[in-house]
């Protein structure tokens, strides 16, 4: 299914309280502080942010508005911070929001059905993309993992990931 424009996209988590005034630690799923910086309400309008910086530790320290203290912190361990995806700057050609990949079809150079992408993986050397394939008939679902490449991923668009026959495992 083809990502929606209001689609709310997690762009990072609270991890706990900093501090005791309501400041709480943000675990970054985005391109740093700055990323994260361009947006002002997140949850559909329920936190408002007031203050974000750096932690010096790959995360960061927050303030939002509607948090007054530590223990109303501490009740948000565990929240995404969302905004809906119409939200995020545009791109320029070749390039993806893992969020824009996530449920497509996976496809055979021949149109032929190999599964669905259900999570979107880097381990530093570039994405990698795992198709789920359809239920066999023992209930099982098998998975296999692309990288995302020209060579394996031939093409993708808002509709279907295309996959070269070399990288769809059986």
């Amino acid at each position: 299914m083809p990502l929606s424009p209001d689609r709310p996209v997690t762009l990072a988590a609270i991890t706990g309280a900093h501090g005791v005034t309501g400041e709480v630690r943000v675990k970054l799923f985005g391109e740093g502080v700055a990323a994260l910086k361009r947006y002002h309400a997140f949850n559909a309008g329920t936190l408002t942010l007031e203050k974000l910086k750096d932690d010096g530790k790959g995360g960061a320290i927050a303030r939002f508005a509607e948090v007054a203290d530590r223990t109303a912190a501490e009740k948000l361990r565990g929240t995404a911070l969302t905004v809906p995806r119409s939200a995020m700057p545009p791109l320029a050609d070749g390039e993806y929001y893992h969020a824009d990949l996530l449920g497509l079809p996976a496809v055979s150079l021949s149109g032929e059905a190999l599964g669905t992408c259900i999570a979107v993986e880097n381990y530093g050397a570039g994405d990698v993309l795992e198709i789920e394939r359809p239920a066999q008939e023992d209930g099982k679902r098998r998975r296999f993992m692309v990288p995302m490449t020209p060579s394996a991923v031939t093409a993708w668009d808002a509709e279907k990931l295309v996959i070269a026959a070399a990288f769809a495992e059986d």
